[in-house]
Protein backbone atom coordinates (compact mmCIF):
# COMPACT_ATOMS: atom_id res chain seq x y z
CA UNK A 1 0.00 0.00 0.00
CA UNK A 2 2.88 2.26 -0.15
CA UNK A 3 2.99 3.33 3.27
CA UNK A 4 5.86 4.62 5.29
CA UNK A 5 5.53 3.10 8.30
CA UNK A 6 8.86 3.51 9.78
CA UNK A 7 8.34 7.40 9.96
CA UNK A 8 5.02 6.39 11.50
CA UNK A 9 7.02 4.39 14.47
CA UNK A 10 9.86 6.93 15.27
CA UNK A 11 6.46 9.41 15.42
CA UNK A 12 5.55 7.40 17.81
CA UNK A 13 8.63 7.04 19.45
CA UNK A 14 9.30 10.56 19.76
CA UNK A 15 6.01 10.67 22.14
CA UNK A 16 7.11 8.03 24.46
CA UNK A 17 10.70 9.19 24.56
CA UNK A 18 10.19 12.86 25.06
CA UNK A 19 6.71 13.20 26.42
CA UNK A 20 6.41 10.35 28.96
CA UNK A 21 10.86 9.69 29.01
CA UNK A 22 9.97 5.80 28.24
CA UNK A 23 12.40 4.65 26.13
CA UNK A 24 12.94 0.87 26.84
CA UNK A 25 15.78 -0.87 28.56
CA UNK A 26 18.95 0.26 27.62
CA UNK A 27 18.07 3.03 25.27
CA UNK A 28 17.84 6.22 28.03
CA UNK A 29 20.95 5.37 28.75
CA UNK A 30 22.74 5.56 24.98
CA UNK A 31 20.78 8.99 25.23
CA UNK A 32 22.69 10.29 28.45
CA UNK A 33 25.33 9.34 26.58
CA UNK A 34 25.24 10.97 23.44
CA UNK A 35 24.39 13.87 25.33
CA UNK A 36 27.48 13.80 27.81
CA UNK A 37 30.10 12.43 24.94
CA UNK A 38 28.71 13.01 22.15
CA UNK A 39 29.03 9.17 21.45
CA UNK A 40 26.28 6.04 22.20
CA UNK A 41 28.68 3.84 23.72
CA UNK A 42 29.98 6.57 25.96
CA UNK A 43 33.87 6.57 25.57
CA UNK A 44 35.49 10.05 26.15
CA UNK A 45 35.57 11.91 23.56
CA UNK A 46 39.57 12.43 22.93
CA UNK A 47 39.81 8.49 21.85
CA UNK A 48 38.16 9.10 18.63
CA UNK A 49 41.06 8.70 16.51
CA UNK A 50 43.29 6.07 18.97
CA UNK A 51 42.32 3.74 15.92
CA UNK A 52 44.56 5.65 13.65
CA UNK A 53 47.33 6.86 15.33
CA UNK A 54 50.08 4.96 13.25
CA UNK A 55 48.33 6.07 9.68
CA UNK A 56 48.98 9.93 9.49
CA UNK A 57 45.26 10.95 8.35
CA UNK A 58 45.38 14.36 7.39
CA UNK A 59 43.10 16.70 9.26
CA UNK A 60 40.63 19.37 8.06
CA UNK A 61 41.57 21.15 10.87
CA UNK A 62 44.66 21.20 9.40
CA UNK A 63 44.60 21.34 5.18
CA UNK A 64 41.05 23.60 5.61
CA UNK A 65 40.36 22.17 2.06
CA UNK A 66 39.91 18.38 0.52
CA UNK A 67 38.34 16.11 -2.35
CA UNK A 68 37.05 13.92 0.01
CA UNK A 69 35.94 14.60 3.88
CA UNK A 70 35.97 10.66 5.11
CA UNK A 71 33.15 10.65 7.86
CA UNK A 72 34.95 8.10 10.35
CA UNK A 73 31.65 7.43 12.73
CA UNK A 74 30.96 6.14 16.22
CA UNK A 75 32.51 2.87 14.83
CA UNK A 76 35.88 4.57 15.64
CA UNK A 77 35.53 3.34 19.41
CA UNK A 78 34.48 -0.19 18.36
CA UNK A 79 37.40 -3.04 17.94
CA UNK A 80 36.13 -4.54 15.10
CA UNK A 81 34.80 -1.77 13.15
CA UNK A 82 38.34 -0.13 13.51
CA UNK A 83 39.64 -3.23 10.99
CA UNK A 84 36.99 -1.65 7.98
CA UNK A 85 38.09 1.91 8.72
CA UNK A 86 41.90 0.97 8.30
CA UNK A 87 41.12 -1.01 5.47
CA UNK A 88 39.06 1.78 3.93
CA UNK A 89 42.53 4.30 4.66
CA UNK A 90 44.49 1.45 2.96
CA UNK A 91 42.33 1.74 0.12
CA UNK A 92 42.31 5.62 -0.62
CA UNK A 93 46.28 5.92 -0.13
CA UNK A 94 46.43 3.11 -2.62
CA UNK A 95 44.14 4.81 -5.21
CA UNK A 96 45.76 8.62 -4.22
CA UNK A 97 42.75 10.35 -3.17
CA UNK A 98 42.81 13.74 -1.78
CA UNK A 99 41.01 13.32 1.79
CA UNK A 100 41.13 14.62 5.22
CA UNK A 101 39.02 13.54 8.39
CA UNK A 102 37.26 16.24 11.10
CA UNK A 103 39.47 14.29 13.82
CA UNK A 104 37.95 15.53 17.24
CA UNK A 105 35.84 17.43 15.48
CA UNK A 106 33.46 14.89 14.81
CA UNK A 107 30.45 14.10 16.55
CA UNK A 108 28.24 11.76 16.63
CA UNK A 109 25.61 11.93 13.25
CA UNK A 110 22.62 11.82 15.74
CA UNK A 111 20.96 8.78 13.80
CA UNK A 112 20.60 6.85 17.36
CA UNK A 113 18.99 9.38 18.99
CA UNK A 114 16.24 10.45 15.99
CA UNK A 115 15.58 6.48 15.50
CA UNK A 116 14.67 6.44 19.39
CA UNK A 117 12.66 9.54 19.27
CA UNK A 118 15.26 12.23 21.26
CA UNK A 119 14.23 14.65 18.47
CA UNK A 120 16.36 17.30 21.22
CA UNK A 121 19.40 15.76 21.00
CA UNK A 122 19.15 14.44 17.35
CA UNK A 123 18.94 18.19 16.11
CA UNK A 124 21.28 19.63 19.04
CA UNK A 125 23.68 17.26 17.47
CA UNK A 126 23.18 17.79 14.02
CA UNK A 127 23.87 21.31 14.22
CA UNK A 128 26.80 21.51 15.87
CA UNK A 129 28.09 18.90 12.94
CA UNK A 130 26.68 21.52 10.25
CA UNK A 131 28.54 24.23 11.94
CA UNK A 132 31.46 22.09 11.82
CA UNK A 133 31.44 21.26 8.28
CA UNK A 134 30.65 24.11 6.98
CA UNK A 135 34.15 25.92 8.48
CA UNK A 136 35.68 23.57 5.65
CA UNK A 137 35.85 23.24 1.51
CA UNK A 138 35.46 19.78 0.52
CA UNK A 139 33.59 18.20 -2.83
CA UNK A 140 32.05 14.82 -1.05
CA UNK A 141 31.76 13.60 1.87
CA UNK A 142 32.53 9.54 2.34
CA UNK A 143 31.34 6.96 4.81
CA UNK A 144 31.69 3.28 5.68
CA UNK A 145 28.50 3.28 7.82
CA UNK A 146 24.83 3.63 5.48
CA UNK A 147 23.32 5.17 8.86
CA UNK A 148 25.72 8.02 9.42
CA UNK A 149 25.19 8.08 5.27
CA UNK A 150 21.50 8.20 5.43
CA UNK A 151 21.10 10.56 8.14
CA UNK A 152 24.22 13.37 6.15
CA UNK A 153 22.69 13.11 2.87
CA UNK A 154 18.64 12.94 3.62
CA UNK A 155 18.16 14.22 7.11
CA UNK A 156 20.66 17.38 7.78
CA UNK A 157 19.25 19.03 4.54
CA UNK A 158 16.50 20.17 6.50
CA UNK A 159 18.52 21.59 9.01
CA UNK A 160 20.40 23.48 6.49
CA UNK A 161 23.36 20.92 6.32
CA UNK A 162 23.29 19.93 1.99
CA UNK A 163 26.05 17.64 1.31
CA UNK A 164 26.98 15.04 -1.66
CA UNK A 165 27.28 12.04 0.75
CA UNK A 166 28.58 8.55 -0.67
CA UNK A 167 28.44 4.86 0.96
CA UNK A 168 32.32 3.80 0.31
CA UNK A 169 31.13 0.91 -1.09
CA UNK A 170 29.83 3.48 -4.06
CA UNK A 171 32.84 5.65 -4.00
CA UNK A 172 34.94 2.52 -4.26
CA UNK A 173 33.18 1.21 -7.39
CA UNK A 174 34.21 4.61 -8.92
CA UNK A 175 37.63 4.03 -8.27
CA UNK A 176 37.65 0.42 -9.72
CA UNK A 177 35.97 2.18 -13.04
CA UNK A 178 38.57 4.95 -13.15
CA UNK A 179 40.86 2.31 -12.67
CA UNK A 180 42.92 4.02 -9.66
CA UNK A 181 43.25 0.66 -7.80
CA UNK A 182 44.97 -2.31 -8.95
CA UNK A 183 43.32 -5.02 -8.03
CA UNK A 184 44.41 -8.82 -7.84
CA UNK A 185 41.56 -11.73 -7.36
CA UNK A 186 39.66 -12.82 -4.62
CA UNK A 187 41.43 -15.54 -2.85
CA UNK A 188 38.56 -16.77 -0.57
CA UNK A 189 36.01 -19.12 -1.03
CA UNK A 190 32.64 -18.72 -2.36
CA UNK A 191 30.96 -14.89 -1.11
CA UNK A 192 27.28 -14.17 -0.40
CA UNK A 193 26.69 -10.64 -0.19
CA UNK A 194 24.19 -8.98 2.92
CA UNK A 195 22.02 -5.75 1.54
CA UNK A 196 22.25 -3.31 4.57
CA UNK A 197 19.14 -1.90 4.61
CA UNK A 198 19.57 2.20 5.04
CA UNK A 199 21.73 2.07 1.56
CA UNK A 200 19.19 -0.64 0.01
CA UNK A 201 15.78 -0.21 0.63
CA UNK A 202 16.13 3.29 1.61
CA UNK A 203 18.83 4.72 -0.53
CA UNK A 204 18.41 2.42 -3.93
CA UNK A 205 22.20 1.45 -3.86
CA UNK A 206 22.28 -2.12 -4.98
CA UNK A 207 24.63 -2.44 -7.61
CA UNK A 208 28.00 -0.75 -6.41
CA UNK A 209 28.75 -3.58 -3.61
CA UNK A 210 27.92 -6.24 -6.47
CA UNK A 211 30.25 -3.93 -8.91
CA UNK A 212 32.90 -3.89 -6.31
CA UNK A 213 33.06 -7.89 -5.48
CA UNK A 214 32.44 -8.80 -9.44
CA UNK A 215 36.00 -6.34 -9.76
CA UNK A 216 37.95 -9.29 -7.34
CA UNK A 217 36.58 -11.91 -9.45
CA UNK A 218 33.96 -12.85 -6.80
CA UNK A 219 30.31 -14.26 -8.27
CA UNK A 220 27.74 -13.78 -5.45
CA UNK A 221 25.86 -16.52 -4.38
CA UNK A 222 22.25 -14.86 -3.69
CA UNK A 223 20.50 -15.27 -0.58
CA UNK A 224 16.90 -15.86 -1.76
CA UNK A 225 15.69 -12.32 0.22
CA UNK A 226 18.23 -10.05 -1.66
CA UNK A 227 18.39 -6.85 -2.73
CA UNK A 228 15.16 -4.95 -2.34
CA UNK A 229 13.83 -8.19 -0.62
CA UNK A 230 16.23 -7.90 1.62
CA UNK A 231 16.09 -9.50 5.48
CA UNK A 232 17.02 -6.83 7.86
CA UNK A 233 19.91 -8.00 10.32
CA UNK A 234 18.63 -6.64 13.08
CA UNK A 235 21.01 -3.99 13.92
CA UNK A 236 18.95 -1.43 12.68
CA UNK A 237 16.25 1.29 14.16
CA UNK A 238 17.75 1.33 17.73
CA UNK A 239 17.38 -2.77 18.60
CA UNK A 240 19.80 -3.77 19.62
CA UNK A 241 19.92 -1.30 22.14
CA UNK A 242 16.28 -1.80 23.06
CA UNK A 243 16.39 -5.12 22.56
CA UNK A 244 12.58 -6.05 22.80
CA UNK A 245 12.56 -9.75 23.45
CA UNK A 246 10.92 -12.22 21.01
CA UNK A 247 10.42 -16.05 19.73
CA UNK A 248 13.43 -15.77 17.78
CA UNK A 249 16.27 -13.26 17.15
CA UNK A 250 16.24 -10.86 13.20
CA UNK A 251 20.48 -12.20 12.78
CA UNK A 252 19.72 -15.78 13.88
CA UNK A 253 17.01 -15.30 11.16
CA UNK A 254 19.14 -13.67 8.72
CA UNK A 255 21.75 -16.51 8.94
CA UNK A 256 19.40 -18.97 7.80
CA UNK A 257 18.97 -17.03 4.71
CA UNK A 258 23.13 -16.88 4.61
CA UNK A 259 23.38 -20.79 5.57
CA UNK A 260 20.87 -21.80 2.55
CA UNK A 261 23.92 -20.37 0.00
CA UNK A 262 26.47 -22.03 1.38
CA UNK A 263 28.77 -19.61 0.69
CA UNK A 264 31.78 -19.66 2.90
CA UNK A 265 31.90 -16.04 3.98
CA UNK A 266 29.33 -12.91 3.99
CA UNK A 267 30.37 -9.84 2.58
CA UNK A 268 28.54 -6.40 4.74
CA UNK A 269 28.80 -2.79 4.19
CA UNK A 270 27.53 -1.86 7.53
CA UNK A 271 29.02 -1.85 11.15
CA UNK A 272 25.90 -2.68 12.48
CA UNK A 273 25.50 -5.51 10.13
CA UNK A 274 29.21 -7.02 10.72
CA UNK A 275 27.85 -6.49 14.47
CA UNK A 276 24.79 -8.48 14.22
CA UNK A 277 25.77 -11.38 12.08
CA UNK A 278 29.31 -12.01 13.89
CA UNK A 279 26.84 -12.16 17.09
CA UNK A 280 25.17 -15.19 16.16
CA UNK A 281 26.66 -18.50 17.45
CA UNK A 282 29.05 -20.65 15.20
CA UNK A 283 29.67 -22.75 12.99
CA UNK A 284 29.08 -19.82 10.50
CA UNK A 285 30.51 -18.37 7.96
CA UNK A 286 32.99 -15.04 7.87
CA UNK A 287 32.08 -11.95 7.95
CA UNK A 288 33.75 -8.94 6.10
CA UNK A 289 32.98 -5.62 5.10
CA UNK A 290 33.66 -4.74 1.12
CA UNK A 291 36.47 -2.34 2.03
CA UNK A 292 38.71 -5.39 4.03
CA UNK A 293 38.09 -7.58 0.84
CA UNK A 294 39.40 -4.83 -1.49
CA UNK A 295 42.25 -3.66 0.85
CA UNK A 296 43.18 -7.40 0.75
CA UNK A 297 43.54 -7.68 -2.75
CA UNK A 298 45.89 -4.38 -3.41
CA UNK A 299 48.31 -4.90 -5.27
CA UNK A 300 51.12 -3.01 -4.33
CA UNK A 301 52.98 -1.36 -5.89
CA UNK A 302 56.97 -1.86 -4.72
CA UNK A 303 55.20 -5.75 -4.00
CA UNK A 304 57.82 -6.49 -7.16
CA UNK A 305 60.84 -8.62 -5.69
CA UNK A 306 63.93 -6.55 -5.55
CA UNK A 307 66.74 -7.64 -7.86
CA UNK A 308 69.62 -9.25 -5.22
CA UNK A 309 72.39 -6.96 -4.67
CA UNK A 310 75.60 -7.83 -6.82
CA UNK A 311 78.59 -8.68 -4.09
CA UNK A 312 82.09 -7.61 -5.51
CA UNK A 313 84.71 -10.63 -5.13
CA UNK A 314 86.67 -10.26 -2.24
CA UNK A 315 90.71 -10.14 -3.77
CA UNK A 316 92.14 -13.12 -2.75
CA UNK A 317 94.84 -12.89 0.19
CA UNK A 318 98.20 -13.61 -0.52
CA UNK A 319 100.19 -15.61 2.04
Amino acid sequence: MMIEHVDAIVDMRRHLTLEKGATPNKGAEVLENLIATDNPGGFAPGGRMNWAADLNMPLLADVKQADVLFWVGDGAFDMRNQRTLRAFVKVLKAAGVNYAVLGLEERDSGDVARRLGDEATFQALARRNIQTLNKYSFKRIVSCDPHSFHVLKNEYGALGGNYEVLHHSTFIAELVSAGKLNLGQHKGGSVTYHDPCYLGRYNGEYEAPRQVLRALGIEVREMQRSGFRSRCCGGGGGAPITDIPGKQRIPDMRMEDIRETEAELVAVGCPQCTAMLEGVVEPRPAIKDIAELVADALIEADAAPAKPAVRKAEPAEVN
